[in-house]
């Protein structure tokens, strides 16, 4: 069954970034993913004094494998706003508030993995970013992984005291199709390739001299090897599975700072979790 992504008339896909800067809704979150409230993009993503992190709120992460376990990479748009010309997953974005059928999940959707609303916005933004047609997308498809709290200054791009970062929680979610026609919209993506982990495991290496965004590399260091190894497993059944921890990572050094002067902060938090019992070590 192909999923129904419309939304509201506001919402435009052809509008430019200073658009959806101020247009689109993020979800705002406290630090186990309940809902606090909205607040546009720009508010969400400026970080400041007053704000060393900005405002946390929601975030997807797409990867869509081909059938021969191949995974799409695409190269965000030198024009994006925040971490322009970095490499990174299939499509990441946020799903919005005010939209109808609702991109807004609550706990009981997380506890059961169903997570309809995020779904539904990761095929907004693969038709956005992308060109994929949501006809051609089931959104029974996808397969909800876990939940990952991050945040990360934009000091490669914008400089030390860079105005502009992520502070999200990121769904993760897998999907594998053939046949899928891309057209990139050129404001979103410079480029997309097809690689197996061999080759991003490459593509990675300092002496390739490309960029990649901070969440895909926690992603990729942390968690990707084990998913994509077994693949169908991850795909077809939960044994990949775990709805209830959100895992928490600072960024590497190199994404600290900013115009708040982020320090290390969430490796600090989840430490203290594992220590009053709360949550689980993270993997290394």
């Amino acid at each position: 069954m192909a999923a129904d992504a419309s939304a509201e008339p506001k919402w435009d896909k052809n509008m430019s970034q200073e658009d959806f800067m101020f247009r689109d809704e993020c979800i705002l979150l406290d630090k186990d993913d309940n809902v606090t409230g909205h607040a546009n993009k720009k508010i969400s993503h400026v970080f400041a004094p007053e704000a060393p992190r900005a405002l946390l709120h929601r975030a997807f992460s797409v990867f869509l494998f081909d059938s021969q376990g191949r995974l799409l990479l695409q190269k965000r748009a030198a024009s994006k706003i925040t971490f322009p010309n970095v490499w990174t997953n299939t499509c990441c974005s946020h799903p919005l508030y005010g939209f109808s059928p609702t991109e807004v999940d609550t706990p009981a959707d997380v506890a059961d993995g169903s997570v309809m609303g995020t779904k539904r916005a990761a095929i907004r933004k693969l038709d956005h970013e992308l060109g994929i047609e949501p006809s051609a997308v089931d959104i029974n498809g996808f397969k909800f992984l876990t939940r990952l709290h991050y945040w990360a200054a934009d000091v490669v791009t914008h400089g030390a005291e860079s105005p502009w970062g992520e502070h999200e929680i990121d769904y993760i979610l897998f999907y594998q199709a053939d046949g899928l026609k891309v057209s990139t919209h050129t404001e979103e993506v410079d480029d997309t390739k097809w690689v197996t982990h061999a080759e991003l495991l490459e593509l990675m290496k300092p002496e390739s001299g490309l960029l990649w965004s901070p969440w895909f590399r926690i992603i990729v260091e942390r968690f990707l090897v084990h998913w994509w190894k077994d693949l169908d497993a991850t795909l077809s059944t939960d044994k990949h599975c775990d709805f209830a921890k959100i895992h928490r990572f600072d960024p590497t050094h190199e994404h600290m700072g900013g115009g708040g002067k982020a320090g290390p902060w969430l490796d600090v938090c989840a430490e203290e979790e594992v220590s009053n019992g709360l949550t689980p070590a993270p993997p290394q």
